[in-house]
């Protein structure tokens, strides 16, 4: 793999080759798998448009609420799925509510296919790759390499938005702070706000951003959320108040569903699924989250301020997975982002000459790519759930069902509060690989914080002399 970086006479043409190639026979590998499988079911699709049509006073399908506040719907189809985005996302919904159902439906999958491909550009341009054949090969065989975990391929069987949010915020922080021609960005940060106003968790970027002291990023930041702030109040009123001012944000945590059910892969989730209640499991959920986003901010500021700032970014978003109440397996995108960026340490480690610091990365890489992968859930159940829930959940063999929560609400019975053995390790896997991700992260952080500060050119020799 190495001689693919090499350069020669048109830089970057067998890479991009090679890496065109992987990608499209990858995409054609899904693509069979989906026409046998039928495996689609946007139902967060039909979430987001539901919440569009009701701002636009149209009767969803499911439960119609004609005219009804926006957080007083009764949810969609009979698992009662209701809206918990803040009131901008449902004013962006609508105006994608506009499309009709069957062509929204087949355009979120190249929608999301270019968003996840938009996220790896984003992210090896921040690396250092420029000439752009070499930085679109690169951007081709990360997504080959990647595009098969279980996160991403959750993503697209759902509809969801987090690769499209995923890019927005790798696109607004991974850019220069100024043009080709000297001219300031001075909006840098903007677009991560604008994706907080659609999901709450990319304003973990705010603190990253103040402690790295990038005040005008941060500033921005802010701006453009309390836009989206603006917005939901300018055209829904009575639901922005709801949302915001009368504890709903805080106050309301059930509305996602059962904290503890097997999709929930946060510190939440594990602590309540140990604690065996919901209850039991909030005094010290908030003590591990806490703990959590200190080592999570020590060790992106560390990362940073020795030259590796994508690689603080990823720890900074891997913070937010750990500590936020609700990461659901779909969240956890982000590990593609991560194993691309190993994989380029561990190839310019190698060709430094640090052959041994290069095989740990790989075996990092690895490491994180079986963990998150898509396996076949063949082996458990059976293949068409591929895209819904795979290795670390299936294991268990069983999971809550959202309506029982939504009819019951919590009840010592659940199957996540009875798993034992490889369940607990299986069950539980994207939280544990993420918390020892974040050891990790923090270890290197440590082990370069004597250094001084480094171009983002020479940061992979120093990674390599630090393993």
């Amino acid at each position: 793999m190495v001689d693919l970086v090499r350069a020669d006479a048109a830089p970057g043409t067998k890479l991009l080759r090679v890496g065109g190639a992987a990608f499209a026979a990858v995409l054609l590998s899904w693509l069979i798998f989906v026409a046998f499988t039928r495996a689609l079911n946007e139902i967060d699709l039909s979430v987001y448009r539901d919440g569009g049509l009701i701002v636009r006073h149209i009767r969803p399908y499911y439960n119609p609420a004609a005219f009804a506040p926006l957080y007083d719907w009764g949810g969609f189809s009979p698992l009662a799925l209701k809206f918990t985005y803040p009131p901008f996302a449902a004013v962006a919904f609508a105006l994608v509510s506009f499309l009709p159902w069957l062509l929204m439906w087949i355009l979120s999958v190249p929608v999301n296919i270019v968003a996840f491909l938009a996220a790896l550009w984003f992210t090896i341009g921040g690396l250092g790759y420029r000439e752009r054949r070499a930085r679109l090969g690169a951007t081709l065989l990360a997504a080959a390499a990647t595009f098969w975990l279980q996160p991403v391929i959750r993503t697209i069987y759902l509809g969801q938005v987090n690769l499209i949010l995923m890019a927005m915020i790798m696109g607004d922080l991974c850019q220069p702070s100024c043009s080709a021609s000297g001219k300031r960005r001075w909006w840098k940060g903007a677009v991560t706000g604008i994706a907080a106003g659609i999901k709450i968790t990319p304003l973990i970027f705010v603190p990253y951003l103040l402690i790295t002291r990038r005040f005008r990023e941060a500033a921005m930041t802010v701006a453009g959320f309390g836009l989206t702030v603006g917005i939901g109040f300018a055209f829904l009123p009575h639901d922005s108040s709801q949302w915001w001012l009368h504890g709903m944000l805080f106050g309301d945590g059930n509305r996602t569903g059962f904290m503890g059910w097997a999709g929930n892969q946060s510190l939440r989730a594990i602590i309540t699924r140990f604690a065996g209640s919901v209850a039991a499991g909030q005094d010290p959920w908030l003590v591990a989250a806490g703990v959590a986003l200190i080592l999570g901010m020590t060790a992106a500021y560390l990362l940073n301020r020795a030259g590796y700032p994508v690689p603080a970014l990823l720890v900074t978003a891997l913070t937010a997975l750990l500590f936020s109440p609700v990461s659901w397996d779909h969240h956890w995108v982000w590990i593609a982002l991560g194993v691309t960026v190993t994989g380029h340490y561990a190839i310019v480690g190698r060709r430094a000459g640090a052959r041994r610091a290069a095989h740990w990365l790989w075996a990092l890489a690895g490491g994180m790519f079986f963990f998150f992968a898509a396996w076949p859930d063949a082996i458990w159940e059976n293949a068409r759930t591929l895209g819904n829930l795979s290795l670390g959940f299936l294991w268990a063999q069983a999971n809550t069902n959202p309506l029982e929560f939504a009819q019951h609400g919590d009840q010592p019975q659940y199957v996540e509060y009875h798993w034992h053995g490889w369940q607990l390790l299986w069950g539980n896997a994207y939280i544990l690989s993420g918390i020892a991700l974040l050891l990790i992260a923090l270890w290197l952080g440590f082990h370069l914080r004597n250094r001084p500060p480094a171009a983002e050119a020479a940061a992979p020799e120093q990674v390599a002399a630090a393993l």
